[in-house]
């Protein structure tokens, strides 16, 4: 049997005429008449006495007729819930962000769920690359926003949307080094505590290449954290120095740099290659390219 079949049977007891049944489920009757009495070789029992042109439904229809309508209305709930959840009203979304974009996108992300999908279930995680990539493999997240060039080249992921964010060495207002009148060379920013998360092979080498070896972030980063914002912090109570993206750190100031700095994080919506998205995904990933595209046009500003 199938739930059209069941829909048939439902709408024909209900309207008690064949006539009224095929109009509104647009059949004929021939064809509504076949699908009933398929129905009811499946079943073993008739659904209907036929007394000529009247319909009366048996004492089987009745007590099967109950069980139709829950499963034909549990089937259309089912069938509003995936619609709502296409749309993002509905569901649940599980995303993890690393570090850098755990500080700019997680309450942006947040309010906005909050605000205009408020039936929407949204899980976060924080956390470094690795271990985010790790659970999106064991299917317990479903994306993850992460620096692109911390992650390794895999086919089992797949980056959907990427957004560049300029970075910089950031101090307090008021730091020694803000009174330089000329731009800084990385001797003198390093005569102070350098903060920073792990970073990417690719922009060691960066560093490295512009300020030579003692730039070596293995070497020269003297406070190492997961967390973002607890660097700022640090930064934002002492004469520590964080490199980091501007827009995550709007109350410090960026350092100019002999030579400049111009640096970026390059940061991407990963998902699982041929796994379906949560319908969720596309609300993350509107919102991530809006907060962050704006975070950073303002900083351009």
């Amino acid at each position: 049997m199938t739930l059209v079949q069941l829909k048939h049977f439902v709408t024909l007891a209900e309207l008690g005429s064949y006539v009224s049944a095929s109009k509104a489920l647009f059949l004929t009757q021939p064809a509504l008449s076949r699908s009933i009495q398929l129905l009811e070789e499946e079943l073993g029992q008739p659904l209907f006495d036929r007394i000529g042109r009247r319909i009366d439904i048996t004492p089987f229809g009745i007590q099967t007729l109950r069980h139709a309508q829950h499963l034909v209305q549990d089937a259309e709930s089912l069938r509003n819930m995936g619609k709502r959840a296409q749309t993002g009203k509905e569901g649940r979304v599980r995303v993890g962000l690393s570090s850098g974009p755990g500080a700019v996108l997680s309450v942006p992300l947040l309010k906005h769920m909050a605000l205009h999908h408020p039936k929407m279930q949204i899980e976060i995680s924080r956390g470094n690359p690795d271990r985010l990539l790790d659970a999106l493999r064991e299917r317990e997240l479903d994306g993850a926003i992460v620096d692109i060039r911390a992650m390794r080249p895999a086919e089992d992921l797949v980056v959907a949307h990427q957004v560049e964010m300029s970075a910089a060495f950031l101090v307090r207002a008021g730091h020694p080094l803000l009174k330089r009148k000329t731009a800084l060379s990385i001797e003198e920013v390093l005569a102070y505590p350098l903060a920073s998360t792990p970073l990417s092979d690719e922009v060691a080498r960066m560093l490295t290449e512009r300020y030579g070896p003692k730039a070596n972030p293995d070497d020269c980063v003297t406070l190492r954290c997961d967390d973002t914002q607890a660097l700022i912090d640090v930064a934002a109570q002492s004469d520590a120095v964080v490199l980091t993206i501007l827009a995550a750190a709007r109350q410090l100031k960026p350092l100019r740099m002999s030579p400049a700095m111009q640096s970026t994080a390059r940061f991407g919506l990963v998902t699982l290659n041929r796994r379906a998205q949560a319908p969720g995904l596309a609300v993350v990933s509107r919102v991530m390219d809006l907060v962050l595209r704006d975070a950073e046009a303002l900083i351009g500003g």
